[in-house]
């Protein structure tokens, strides 16, 4: 565990944090579960007791690394801006919240589980800085070290607000009737509970992925003196009843949860261990979900999980129908049994599609095995199912995809990307790649180069792998492939995938794209905004009045949550631009542009 840090050093490691408000995987972040960035980048309730007034913030100076991880790293800190803080202290809030999120979106969407959850309790204040905080939540990634010894950081500077908490209330200098309650959830939770209760007393509540309805009790335990800690993991739990509170400033687009846990066991992840076992979410309350996102605005959804198209509902469907497709993709195998069962991914997305016609979607994070042909030819024929496919490849070895106990070999993910682009010709793909894997000769890396340029992805997630305590790998093999060589092929690997994404983005210019307008491009807010294609593309686009497809409407500029007619004139390996053509909608465009909407890529 890092040092305790020193008063100045504390205040340098915060400086800056509480500015960021937007959540989002940066390209040059690595992670597992990831999503449209731009492509080659090598890496993304308390006490029931009612407390008094909460006291004026104290104003201490900003402090925290530029960015919430380093490159390598996997996080990024999310905080929600409060828009009067000192009108808040006028109400009778139980307790000023303050958060940061590291890790996938799995855990963006955890954190609005929490806030919910904490909302419900009464504790409805969000504030944008930890200094202002009487709860500081820290919700976390386990996947690799650097991102656990991110989180040891900020704890560093957590501890440090609370001993200067002490100093104050020494010398008269605080308001406060008590030290700011810290709090750790999620995966690093679940993994480290011991090392982070005997941490010098940095934190005072550890909360599993599982366990976050018991947050109100935990911190009420803090309040009798006591640690608060769960991290049981569960066989049911889904969440499914809490209605999430949104923390993104993206009002458009937002993260449905459908499922939780992996039964998968690669060799290589930690997820099955702190976050257990599959288990699914009703059809019913997804839909129920995914309908409220609608009334409020939202123009596209992620649908979450680990293992996201196991999907497996057995809650309302006792058998499956004749006929129905669960097989597992040819040429794969899984150490679970792949139950008979109830409704499948495939099931869902058919609901969900047309039930709301007019809102794309869009999932993460798959394994390979699960792409039966019910699936394929589902997104090839719904207009709003993006045609973007991420296949986690890892490795383009069969001997090491052996050694992670992926279920499969190099031959077999070839034949199913081919099969995929048969069935969905204008289909867009991504994966994972690890570097550096147990025993990794420089000929199995090579094969993972030359996988990269047969298949030619869209966007890729890379990384070098870093050993996790109670893997299979860290029980069965040695990690000793050093770690200048990691960074060196990790390099190669990404020079690698630049070259063939190219390709694949210089084939878009001159296509006409429909793009959802998200929000200004940061690089030329006042006269340009930026979108997403079906397949993940950022473009930037100027912002002037254009017509509507539908005759009679007038012209107007896009606004945000609008679909519009973007033709390509510029590309390069991390986004495109073009010109605005028209405001339309899904069924509008591909109605009149279904034979030109994608380019087929190189």
């Amino acid at each position: 565990m890092a040092a305790p840090l020193t008063a100045a050093a504390a205040l340098r490691l915060g400086r800056g944090i509480s500015h960021r408000r937007a959540l989002l995987l940066s390209p040059l972040l690595l992670r597992r579960c990831c999503f449209s960035p731009p492509p080659g980048a090598a890496p993304r309730c308390l006490s029931s007791a009612a407390h008094p007034p909460p006291p004026s913030p104290r104003r201490l100076a900003r402090s925290g690394p530029a960015r919430p991880l380093a490159a390598s790293a996997a996080a990024t800190a999310v905080s929600e801006a409060h828009t009067d803080l000192e009108s808040g202290l006028m109400t009778a809030s139980k307790g000023r919240i303050y958060h940061e999120t590291y890790g996938c979106q799995m855990n963006v969407n955890d954190m609005e589980i929490v806030l919910s959850i904490m909302k419900n309790e009464g504790y409805d204040e969000i504030v944008p800085d930890p200094e202002s905080a009487e709860i500081i939540f820290i919700n976390t990634c386990a996947i690799r070290d650097n991102a656990e010894q991110k989180v040891w950081q900020r704890l560093n500077y957590f501890w440090f607000l609370k001993r200067q908490w002490k100093a104050n209330v020494a010398a008269g200098r605080s308001r406060s009737l008590r030290p700011p309650k810290i709090a750790v959830l999620g995966c690093m939770a679940e993994r480290l509970k011991e090392k982070i209760l005997d941490s010098d007393k940095m934190v005072d509540v550890v909360c599993g992925p599982d366990a976050y309805r018991d947050l109100p009790r935990l911190l009420q335990e803090v309040d009798y003196g006591q640690k608060g800690i769960n991290t049981l993991l569960s066989l049911e739990e889904t969440y499914a009843d809490i209605t999430p509170v949104r923390i993104s400033d993206n009002s458009v687009t937002a993260f449905v949860s459908i499922m939780r846990g992996c039964n998968n066991m690669c060799s290589f992840c930690i997820v099955p261990f702190t976050r257990g076992r599959e288990r699914s979410r009703p059809v019913s309350s997804i839909v129920r979900e995914v309908g409220e996102l609608w009334k409020a605005g939202v123009k596209e959804v992620m649908l979450l999980g680990q293992n996201v198209n196991s999907y497996n509902d057995t809650s309302e469907v006792e058998e499956l129908e004749p006929g129905k497709n669960w097989e597992l993709s040819e040429g794969f195998s899984s150490m679970c049994k792949v139950k008979n069962m109830g409704l499948r991914f495939a099931d869902l997305l058919d609901q969900l599609s047309l039930e709301y016609p007019e809102m794309r979607f869009r999932f993460t994070s798959p394994h390979p095995k699960d792409y039966p042909d019910e699936l394929l030819y589902l997104m090839r024929d719904r207009h709003n199912v993006c045609k973007l496919i991420h296949m986690p490849a890892q490795s383009g070895s069969s001997a090491v995809l052996e050694r992670m106990r992926r279920g499969y070999t190099r031959e077999a993910y070839l034949e199913l990307v081919q099969k995929i682009r048969s069935i969905v010709p204008d289909v867009g793909l991504s994966s994972d790649f690890i570097s550096g894997f147990c025993g990794e000769t420089e000929e199995e890396h090579a094969e993972t180069l030359t996988l990269v340029r047969a298949v030619g992805y869209d966007m890729a997630y890379m990384f070098a792998y870093s050993m996790r305590e109670k893997t299979h790998a860290h029980r069965n093999y040695v990690d000793d492939v050093p770690d200048d060589v990691k960074q060196r092929r990790l390099a190669e690997l990404i020079s690698t995938f630049r070259e063939t994404t190219a390709k694949i983005y210089d084939s878009q210019v001159g296509t006409v794209q429909l793009v959802l307008v998200e929000g200004p491009n940061k690089r030329a807010p006042e006269t340009e905004m930026i979108g997403k294609t079906d397949r993940g593309h950022r473009v930037s686009f100027a912002t002037v009045p254009v017509p509507h497809t539908f005759e009679g409407d007038e012209l107007r500029k896009p606004v945000v949550g609008d679909f519009i007619e973007v033709k390509i004139t510029k590309s390069s390996t991390a986004s495109l631009s073009g010109d605005v053509i028209a405001r339309t909608s899904l069924s509008k465009f591909y109605k009149n542009h279904s034979s030109e909407a994608h380019a087929v890529a190189a």
